[in-house]
């Protein structure tokens, strides 16, 4: 499977995580809303 390159103003694709209580977010639930920042810590719990 080959991983897209995103180029610079482009609309990242949809995913789903969970977050720290364990319930489901997308990202799209935060499209067109304020900027979103995304950080992935590498062994954090």
């Amino acid at each position: 499977m080959d991983t897209p390159i995103l180029t610079p103003g482009e609309p990242a694709p949809d995913f789903e995580l969970k977050d720290f209580n364990g319930n489901p977010v997308r990202l799209s639930d935060f499209r067109g809303n304020k900027p979103v920042v995304l950080a992935f810590l590498r062994g954090f719990m």
